[in-house]
């Protein structure tokens, strides 16, 4: 077998994961075919450092137009004035942001990584932590939900340049005009990092950051069901031109022409009328499987959910924790992640939770009454703690549900 044939096995040995594995990864999506079209498509031989009209190479003008298309149909769904669609993915798009409006030693204020906030918000370990100075707000100690007056009582101590306002595993809607009031007291700039929530800010299901943040961030791939990528979204031209400038030169070289055409195609998948019901879904299935688990007794962080996913207290339902809960499914053909829950006193490694989404079995085909019947299987499989009839009993029906929905080939 040759060099190449090997990673042709490799990724058929992945086609055939996805095809008997049940996603619950609130990160993850699938994408249609054209957008997989696009991505493997000529584009990528294109290199096209710079801008549509303004590139540092010959031959662009293709895919001039193809940027372009990208752009007007991201201005059209989100109803702002200018974006930039060249971001490699979302943590390149924060990057690119404090490159572009911020000086080293700035001082940031973001959700801390405990209270479900993204590594690229300020955690230590990261560029974001390291080259600023970084603050953290957290949820609330009862109820989980951030505590807005708290966010502003550090605002108006810390005095930092900039706020973010965004997380990776917050269950609830997020007050933006809030946020936008706590910044203006302290004379901040707002970012908004909506990499989970676009799906259903963009269907009008969730609180729009469009109005309130000066600058607003996204990945393309979660909610969006887009290619794995990322973009950013102002209505401020003087911010606009300085995102430019971060992006190229400042964080990035040549954009990947193949990956801007497939977010192309994925804008215009959301602007049909189909991509609100799918998201209203998607909502609808996460909402139904928190309640599963609160009526048979597990702790699920805030008590519900508002969007695609939702947390739950593994270890103090079950007394297994987050790491031990994901490998008992992974047996099961059931993926999720395992996931810290706000102030966790166990380490990251084997956090007390895991983390749920739906937003990859929605465009499956999920309904209520599927998602239903999936929580109570998960719940099953995390009480048997690795009783193996209950495990292969549930691999059966993970199948059952997989060639119900069986929309990974259409």
């Amino acid at each position: 077998m040759n060099r190449t044939e090997l990673i042709k096995k490799i990724i058929k040995e992945e086609d055939e994961r996805q095809a008997s594995f049940i996603t619950l990864i609130a990160s993850e999506n699938y994408v249609s075919n054209d957008v997989k079209f696009a991505t493997g498509s000529s584009l990528t031989n294109k290199y096209a450092e710079g801008y549509p009209g303004r590139r540092y190479y010959g031959g662009c003008e293709v895919v001039d137009k193809i940027e372009i298309e990208a752009q007007e149909r991201l201005k059209k769904l989100f109803k702002v004035k200018y974006v930039n669609v060249q971001p490699h993915s979302g943590s390149q798009a924060n990057i690119a942001v404090y490159n572009s409006l911020l000086n080293p030693g700035d001082k940031i204020l973001g959700m801390s990584l405990s209270s479900g906030g993204h590594l690229t918000h300020g955690a230590k370990f990261n560029l974001s932590g390291k080259s600023f100075e970084s603050f953290t707000y957290d949820v609330d100690r009862n109820s989980f939900l951030i505590d807005y007056d708290d966010v502003e009582k550090k605002a108006l101590e810390i005095k930092p340049k900039l706020i973010i306002a965004g997380a990776s595993a917050y269950p609830r809607e997020i007050d933006f005009k809030r946020f936008k009031e706590i910044a203006d007291k302290v004379g901040a700039i707002l970012m908004a990092d909506i990499a989970h929530i676009a799906g259903p800010i963009a269907a009008g299901l969730h609180n729009s950051p469009v109005g309130y943040a000066d600058i607003i961030t996204s990945t393309t791939h979660k909610t969006l069901r887009g290619p794995r990528s990322g973009i950013i979204m102002t209505n401020n031209l003087d911010i606009y031109n300085s995102i430019n400038k971060g992006v190229f030169p400042g964080t990035q070289g040549g954009p990947l022409m193949h990956v801007i055409a497939a977010k192309a195609i994925a804008f215009g998948e959301a602007l049909e009328n189909s991509f609100v019901d799918y998201q209203k879904q998607v909502i609808e299935n996460s909402q139904v499987m928190a309640k599963v688990f609160s009526e048979n007794g597990f702790e699920v962080t805030t008590g519900g959910t508002d969007n695609h996913l939702f947390l739950v207290n593994v270890l103090s339902s079950i007394s297994i924790d987050g790491k031990e809960a994901q490998e008992l499914l992974t047996k099961s053909n059931i993926i999720v992640n395992m996931n810290s829950i706000p102030f966790d006193k166990n380490p990251t490694n084997r956090p007390s939770g895991i983390r749920i989404g739906t937003p990859a079995i929605t465009t499956l085909g999920a309904t209520k009454k599927d998602s239903k019947k999936l929580a109570i299987l998960i719940i099953n499989v995390l009480r048997s703690k690795g009783d193996n009839k209950v495990i292969e009993k549930a691999k059966k029906e993970v199948l059952k549900l997989l060639k119900k929905w069986d929309k990974l080939n259409d």
